[in-house]
């Protein structure tokens, strides 16, 4: 099964951001749906609190109208806001007294961050985790008698 083209430019445009340091947790242009809408912040506007599931008026006509942007319509866009900054470590919604990670530009912070978005992208689309290593460790070893020779 071939993925969705909204899936494959998610994807390129979150490793692309991670590999070249133009992820920020923190910033609504840099963020992992920042990032995915092409650098822009105009899907803050979609809740009232940034790390929240709620949408707000503005996103609320946007998802009745069928509005998608990036391929993703708003109630997604703010799932996966929500994956990324769980996943980084964050208490959410996002306020000035809310949990942060000591350094919210640590890769680990910031790679177990994009892993969160990437497993949600690909629950979305119906697409296999292409974070998921461990089938890379579940191959069966044969076994090998004692008694068979070298």
């Amino acid at each position: 099964m071939k993925a969705p083209q909204r899936f494959e430019e998610a994807i390129q445009k979150l490793y692309t951001a991670f590999y070249s340091d133009s992820l920020n947790p923190e910033c609504c242009k840099q963020c992992a749906v920042g990032n995915i809408l092409n650098n822009t912040d105009a899907w803050r506007h979609l809740a009232d609190d940034h790390g929240s599931l709620r949408l707000n008026y503005v996103g609320l006509v946007h998802e009745k109208f069928g509005r998608k942007f990036g391929g993703y319509s708003p109630q997604e866009l703010l799932q996966i806001e929500v994956a990324f900054l769980r996943g980084c470590g964050y208490e959410l919604p996002l306020h000035h007294s809310s949990f942060r990670p000591e350094n919210t530009m640590d890769r680990e912070v910031l790679f177990s961050g994009m892993c969160a978005a990437v497993e949600l992208l690909c629950a979305l689309d119906g697409v296999e985790n292409v974070m998921d290593y461990s089938k890379l460790f579940a191959q069966e070893v044969p076994k090998k008698s004692i008694f068979e020779t070298v």
